[in-house]
């Protein structure tokens, strides 16, 4: 019984630490998007629609 008592706090302490790593990879920029600015280019602008008085 008391393994998985111990099973369970190593679970808890690598989720943790999986957590951290994630914030901390979002805070550093990690996962920006630096495709999409080179190729918005190519991709067609809609036009907008003129206000009709």
């Amino acid at each position: 019984m008391s393994v998985i008592f111990v099973l369970i706090m190593v679970s808890l302490i690598v989720a943790s630490c999986f957590l951290g790593l994630f914030i901390w990879a979002n805070k550093s920029g990690q996962y920006d998007d630096t495709v999409s600015p080179a190729i918005r280019m190519l991709f067609d602008e809609k036009k907008a629609k003129k206000k009709e008085k």
